[in-house]
């Protein structure tokens, strides 16, 4: 038997059906969903409208974030794009576009830093699995080198070059600066190659051979270089090139 209490706290007539439906509309808004499920229950579209927030012209930010996507085809097309792509986007402006581009880096960095703190190289897998989140999809090429103590525990990772990685444009003293500053014992290459295709060139042979002769003569040896591009990875080790070997 329903007691009085009860049924006076309930609701009837047509107003019912109206609240019902307004409740389980709260409970399925991303933000709602988000509190209650955690990221992981949201879609791509979804997680960046958090992000952004409310809407702008007319155009809620699950819209936008919709068009987004659907522009840049996914997220690895968005998190690729530049700053005057984004804001082209009809509802991304300036803050939406940099607030997007600090997302997208932060998760790059997580990816890089994973597990925290110092790292040791056993393998080339376990450089290619920290910079290929960092490096893979770069617009333009950059020149980056990993500094090994003597236990190839990793001492510092270094951005030598931005934009054309030639051998004939790379002075190989900047390859050593640091390790000589800090006592490396041994160094690892990588670049990437933005065309998505990390076959070698025949310029990145030459930068090999020119950073191993200079290593041999300063007594630091050159382990392995490693071209990034897209989800892989090609380490010239693998691929049979004579590298030093690490103590």
């Amino acid at each position: 038997m329903t007691r009085p209490a009860e049924q006076a706290g309930r609701i009837h007539g047509p107003g019912a059906e109206s609240a019902a439906l307004e409740l389980a509309t709260v409970t399925e808004r991303p933000r709602e969903r988000l509190a209650v499920h955690g990221p992981a229950a949201l879609s791509a579209v979804e997680l960046i409208g958090v992000l952004w927030g409310s809407g702008i012209h007319g155009m809620s930010a699950i819209d936008a974030a919709s068009d987004a996507l659907s522009r840049h085809e996914g997220l690895i097309g968005l998190a690729r794009a530049t700053d005057v792509e984004l804001k082209a986007v009809p509802g991304v402006g300036p803050v939406r576009a940099a607030q997007l581009a600090v997302a997208f880096e932060l998760g790059r960095r997580v990816v890089a830093d994973w597990p925290a703190g110092r790292w040791s190289v056993r393998s080339p897998r376990d450089v290619g699995e920290r910079l290929v989140p960092l490096m893979g999809y770069l617009e333009r090429e950059e020149l980056r080198v990993v500094l090994l103590n003597t236990r190839n525990v990793v001492l510092r990772l270094v951005t030598v070059y931005q934009g054309n990685v030639s051998s004939s444009l790379v002075r190989i003293a900047e390859l050593f600066r640091d390790a000589v500053r800090l006592n490396a014992s041994g160094l690892i290459l990588v670049h990437n190659h933005p065309s998505g295709d990390p076959t070698p060139s025949p310029d990145d042979l030459r930068l090999t051979a020119e950073a191993l002769a200079a290593g041999r003569l300063l007594d630091i040896q050159l382990l392995d270089h490693l071209i990034v591009a897209g989800d892989g990875f090609v380490s010239l080790r693998d691929r049979g090139i004579a590298f030093d070997r690490s103590s």
